[in-house]
């Protein structure tokens, strides 16, 4: 059985190059086609049950994936974007070099009225230990955002959370954990054969 990790279709923010946390923005028309080839890759098939980040874009390519798969669909905080603060819906351009170089230099950093990359690893590693013994069972699905699942692969690389900045996550992705001799193990990554690009 396998968990697969979902990263939601596109938005006007990602569009344009924009730092995207908790702003809650909805899919663009892209981003809903691309919702709906997610939904249907075979890698999905077997999903009875699909936890999702509360945020608009990530609930609405959850609930496209249920409405093919028959699956349930089930909000979990935990799997929310990280908390950029006052960087939000920033032109990525335009965000200051030091600020990537504090998030990269020191995961319990956060920006102001932000998150740390640290806080994004804790509530994700004991969402994804919860997951992983249903996963034994049954085929389950979550949609989330890229900080989450960079957070969610580490996990099950055994990789501390510096790894993040090396991982890059695509808008509309499919990623799958599945059992190893040694527990979790990372069977794909940035899966996007499916996904229209216009």
């Amino acid at each position: 059985m396998v968990l697969v990790l979902v990263r939601h279709g596109r938005t006007a923010h990602n569009a344009s190059r924009r730092l995207l946390g908790r702003l809650d923005v909805e899919l663009d028309p892209l981003g809903e086609r691309q919702a709906v080839a997610v939904a249907g890759s075979p890698a999905l098939a077997g999903v009875e049950r699909v936890v999702t980040s509360p945020l608009l874009r990530t609930r609405r390519t959850a609930e496209t994936i249920a409405e093919v798969t028959g699956a349930s669909v089930e909000v979990d905080q935990r799997w929310v974007e990280l908390d950029y603060g006052v960087y939000d819906g920033l032109p990525l351009a335009e965000v200051p070099e030091a600020v990537w170089a504090s998030w990269d230099a020191d995961p319990s950093w956060a920006p102001e009225s932000g998150e740390s990359l640290a806080a994004v690893t804790t509530r994700v590693r004991a969402a994804c230990e919860e997951l992983w013994v249903e996963a034994a069972s049954r085929d389950v699905a979550v949609v989330s955002h890229v900080s989450p699942i960079k957070a969610a692969l580490a996990w099950a690389m055994g990789f501390p959370e510096q790894v993040a900045p090396k991982l890059f996550i695509e808008v509309a992705s499919l990623h799958r954990i599945g059992p190893g001799r040694h527990g979790p193990t990372l069977w794909s990554l940035n899966e996007v054969h499916h996904r229209p690009s216009n």
